[in-house]
């Protein structure tokens, strides 16, 4: 598998997670865009986003460390900001104007640029193996859209 930077297996649990709510959000989302402009429903949706957050980080008390925070995170975290926005923006203007059965998979193409800017970035590599899974993954989704 990849080598990284592992700490146990408790990333596990919250990957599988991050999964299921990402399909919920797909579904969801193209459900209450069906009649509202794409741009005006990710807003709305963003600020939910933006109150769940702060909720769980003054509930967590880490809002103390916000002056911790050195340059060089902030100057990535609002990189991070752009490409979110930009991000689902464009996902959910392609939901609205396609199918979910195949705007999901495109996105999730997403893996491939993951994958070369984590060995580009933190050197991370890709064993024989899970290098072939990801040939399957594109493959797949590419099967998807013929």
């Amino acid at each position: 598998g990849v080598q990284a930077r592992q700490t146990g297996r408790g990333w596990m649990f919250y990957a599988l997670a991050s999964a299921v709510f990402a399909s919920l959000t797909s579904i969801l989302g193209k459900a209450g865009m069906e009649h509202i402009d794409s741009n005006l429903g990710t807003a709305i949706r963003t600020i939910v986003v933006l109150c769940m957050a702060w909720v769980v980080v003054f509930m967590t008390g880490r809002q103390r460390e916000l002056r911790q925070i050195g340059r060089k995170s902030w100057i990535f975290l609002i990189l991070s900001g752009f490409a979110t926005g930009a991000s689902w923006l464009c996902y959910y203007r392609a939901l609205q104007l396609g199918p979910a059965s195949v705007v999901v998979p495109i996105d999730k193409l997403s893996i491939l640029v993951t994958i070369l800017f984590s060995r580009l970035v933190f050197q991370e590599h890709l064993s024989r193996r899970a290098g072939a899974g990801l040939a399957l993954i594109v493959a797949g989704t590419l099967l998807l859209l013929v």
